[in-house]
Order: C-alpha cells, then sequence, then structure tokens
C-alpha cells in the first residue's frame, strides 16, 4: 500500500485540489495490477523463471520504481537495453538479483558492467572476445548471456558463428554462461509460419549447448505455450498491462491511465478553419476544446482527425492536426457546461485502451507507451 499522500494525489477528483494542481495531465501507474500482471505471468509459465524488461525507463513508467515493485513479488531478473540503464539501476534493487544488457556492451563499457555485477547478452564473437579480456584483466569469473539469431536478423550470433561460439566457450573458463537465448519476431501473431520455424532453430541451439538452460519467450511468447517458454521467460509490455498478441482478450490488467487538462473552450461558426493549415473545416457551428498535450507529450501528430479521447463515455474527436504542445476536439455532443479551464479528459483509460490509441495512431502500444511524456504529473497507487 502506497502512502496516504501517493493516495491522496492519485484519488479521483483530489489530483488538482492537492499537490499535482496546474499540470498538464495525470498519469497513473497502478503497481497492484502490474504486482498481479507477473504473478498470472508466473503462474502461466511455472516452472520458468519469469524476469521483467524494464528497458527504456520501464516503458516510460520508471524503471526504479517498478523494479522495486517487482522484487516485492519475487521478481529476481531484470533485462535493459544498455549498459547505462543497468548501472543506473544496480544501486535500487537487492544484491541477489541480476541485470542483463540486451544489446551487449559497447567498447569502453566492460570493467564499469563488470563492477556493477551487470551480464550483457553477448550477440557477437567480438563483444565475446572483450567480455573474456575483462574477465582474465581481473582474474574472476564473469557470466554472459549468449544470444543466437534464429532468423529476425537483428542481434545474436548468426547460425554460421556458432560452432565458433561453442570452441570460444570450452575455451574460457573465466565466462559463466547463465542462458542461451534468442527473440521471437512475430509471437504477436502466433499463426505465422516463422514462430515455429524460430523455435525449431532455437531448440537447435539448446542441443548444442546443453546443459545451458535458455531463454526465449517475450511477452507474446508466453502465450505460446511451454515449448516456448524455456527456463526463463522475459515479459515487458505484457507486465505494463499491453495486450502481447494483436487478436484475442487481452489476459492483461490495465497499469497505465492518462487524462489531460482542458485549456480553452470555444464555440466556431460553420466553415471556421481548425488548426495548422487549416486541415478540418467545420461543417455547422461547433463547440472545441483545446487540449494540453500534443505530440511532444507522445500523442501523435498522425492522430490528427483520426483520433479521440472520452469524457464520461462520450468519445470526442480529435479535429485538425495534433500540435506540439496541444490538440483540439469536438465537444458538440456534450452538455454545454460539461468543459472548462482545467477539466480533465481521458486519453488512455476505461474507455480507450493503449492498443486502441495505437490503432487510431497507426501504430504500436509499445510506442505509445515509451513515448509518453514527462511533463505528465505522474502517481503511482
Amino acid at each position: 500500500m502506497e502512502s496516504e499522500e501517493t493516495l491522496e494525489r492519485t484519488a479521483p477528483g483530489a489530483v488538482l485540489a492537492g499537490k499535482a494542481q496546474g499540470f498538464p495531465g495525470y498519469m497513473t501507474v497502478d503497481l497492484a495490477a502490474l504486482r498481479r500482471n507477473f504473478q498470472r505471468i508466473a503462474s502461466m509459465t511455472r516452472p520458468a523463471r519469469v524476469s521483467a524488461v524494464v528497458k527504456a525507463d520501464a516503458y516510460g513508467l520508471g524503471a526504479i520504481r517498478v523494479a522495486e515493485t517487482l522484487l516485492e513479488v519475487g521478481c529476481r531478473d531484470f533485462f535493459v537495453a544498455h549498459a547505462e540503464e543497468a548501472i543506473a539501476l544496480r544501486p535500487h534493487i537487492s544484491s541477489d538479483a541480476r541485470l542483463f544488457v540486451l544489446n551487449g556492451l559497447l567498447p569502453g563499457a566492460e570493467a564499469a558492467c563488470a563492477s556493477a555485477q551487470v551480464t550483457p547478452v553477448i550477440n557477437s564473437l567480438t563483444q565475446l572476445y572483450r567480455w573474456r579480456t575483462q574477465a582474465r584483466a581481473e582474474s574472476r569469473r564473469l557470466p554472459a548471456v549468449l544470444q543466437f539469431d534464429t532468423g529476425m536478423s537483428r542481434l545474436g550470433f548468426a547460425p554460421a558463428d556458432r560452432a565458433a561460439v561453442r570452441e570460444e566457450i570450452a575455451q574460457s573458463p573465466e565466462l559463466e554462461i547463465h542462458y542461451v537465448m534468442s527473440h521471437l519476431a512475430s509471437a504477436d501473431e502466433p499463426a505465422k509460419p516463422q514462430n515455429a520455424a524460430q523455435l525449431a532453430a532455437m531448440q537447435t541451439v539448446v542441443e548444442e549447448f546443453a546443459p545451458v538452460p535458455s531463454c526465449f519467450a517475450n511477452s507474446a511468447g508466453v502465450l505460446m505455450g511451454k515449448d516456448y517458454h524455456g527456463s526463463l521467460v522475459r515479459p515487458g509490455l505484457a507486465l505494463y498491462g499491453g495486450a502481447p498478441q494483436l487478436d484475442g482478450a487481452n489476459p492483461m490488467e490495465p497499469v497505465v491511465t492518462l487524462s489531460v487538462a482542458v485549456a480553452q473552450t470555444r464555440t466556431v461558426p460553420r466553415g471556421t478553419l481548425v488548426g495548422y493549415s487549416g486541415t478540418h473545416v467545420t461543417n455547422e457551428c461547433t463547440r472545441l476544446a483545446t487540449l494540453c498535450a500534443g505530440y511532444a507529450d507522445g500523442l501523435p501528430r498522425s492522430l490528427s482527425g483520426r483520433g479521440a479521447v472520452y469524457f464520461e463515455g462520450q468519445r470526442l474527436p480529435i479535429v485538425g492536426r495534433v500540435s506540439m504542445d496541444s490538440l483540439t476536439v469536438d465537444i458538440s455532443d456534450l452538455p454545454n457546461d460539461a468543459l472548462d479551464l482545467g477539466s480533465l479528459v481521458e486519453v488512455i483509460g476505461p474507455h480507450q485502451t493503449l492498443e486502441m490509441l495505437a490503432a487510431d495512431a497507426g501504430t504500436i502500444s509499445y510506442e505509445i507507451l515509451t513515448g509518453l511524456g514527462r511533463r505528465f504529473f505522474r502517481s503511482y497507487c
């Protein structure tokens, strides 16, 4: 349970009356839902361990707060993308927790990561050589994960490199290999043949590097069944309430809500141009509200003329172009006195999911979530 101060700030109706008064928007992160999502994934994937992908500041939700919360429910494995993310997070998690760097280490990061007890995901022979050199320089064993490309052509050892990797590992007692790993490219579309092809390729890797355990399933892979789970699964979006797969019901609880404030309302006659370049023209007398958020806050310009916000369940379409710091919505269907300066409208919440907003923007929920700006007041409950 959060402090009474935090609960007061996040209670509906208390936001503007409390310390958060005057912010352009209010983003709430439901830590209880985050915990339950982790526990749900754990129940689906036992006996595999469940890690947490907290790269990009935990998809924008705050890596320190997210990691501290997940430690409470037993998470001891965390993945980030870059070394500096791991080094920044290390002081805030327990000494028995493991930190993995998905992109491996760029030259010059080896000593700092070794000192911080960070485990690189090794993606190339060059990274392998450099990490082994660091271990020898320190005269101690250093941990590593070996990532293999099973068909995504992004990161990892190519199939032609596997024999050389086995040879190098056999000659490198300084390295302690925790997992062999790969990444699913199409698990959000489970019927795609690429999934079965990658699974077959991963099974070959596991056989060649036995008895090293495997790490394979991302958020969507969690729903693909035990063949995909390996010994460690690494959900990201699913923990934060996003739908892991494109079709079907989302089994995860929503974690994020976002409301933004009204800056101004006005009534305009038929034929009024709205926004940059006058891309929207009113076809009748129209009431408009200008909101205090735009593409600098993570609401993409592609929502122009397509997206919407909600007020008490009523859809309010975005009209004209989304600006850097504002956007305009049509509020003609609301009572005349429904909205005023400072009124809050729903961007993400019970009437509009993360996926709905992303679909209107022509993008994916990952991009929306990680792009939400830092100008919103953020509270945790």
